[in-house]
């Protein structure tokens, strides 16, 4: 008689698989970002706010610390560093509640820096992701959406105490 393999067991070590390849895929992201800013001058932080601004801005800077989850005064240094930086803009907002209303711009012309740093990671992505089916690319995507989406939940039950 054929033994019946211990689905249970071998399914919980896949899980704690992944969850280890998450982990290390997170320092390794970490250590990536840490690099990119010693290169651009930009703290971890400024950078997560930066990123942010380039892919969900304008914002105004409450709408930034609440996409980035840090406290509006924690915001304004680090506005304060990214505009030293040269990095953005704050602009009188025309559609604000008062004339005080501001909102943040990404300096377009300091992206071309940045995307040149990024540009190993973007190339070895590229070449990652020809080696997988769109069905593959897909199931990839919502994998790490459903993560992130996991993360964020986990990050404000953390924040609520």
């Amino acid at each position: 008689m054929e033994a019946v393999p211990d689905v249970p067991r071998r399914r919980r070590r896949q899980i704690r698989a992944v969850k280890e390849a998450m982990r290390d895929l997170n320092i390794q992201l970490s250590l990536l970002n840490r690099r990119l800013g010693a290169h651009a001058d930009l703290k971890d932080v400024d950078w997560n706010c930066l990123d942010l601004l380039n892919r969900h801005g304008p914002l105004s800077p409450s709408a930034l610390a609440r996409t980035a989850g840090l406290h509006p005064a924690t915001m304004t240094g680090i506005l304060d560093r990214l505009q030293r930086g040269g990095w953005i803009t704050r602009e009188r907002d025309p559609d604000g509640p008062d004339r005080r209303a501001v909102i943040v711009r990404v300096r377009g012309d300091r992206l071309p820096e940045i995307y040149r740093l990024l540009s190993g990671m973007n190339t070895r992505m590229d070449r990652l992701c020809e080696q997988y089916t769109e069905a593959e690319l897909e199931l990839i995507a919502g994998f790490l959406k459903r993560t992130t989406e996991a993360g964020h939940d986990a990050t404000g039950r953390l924040a609520d105490g």
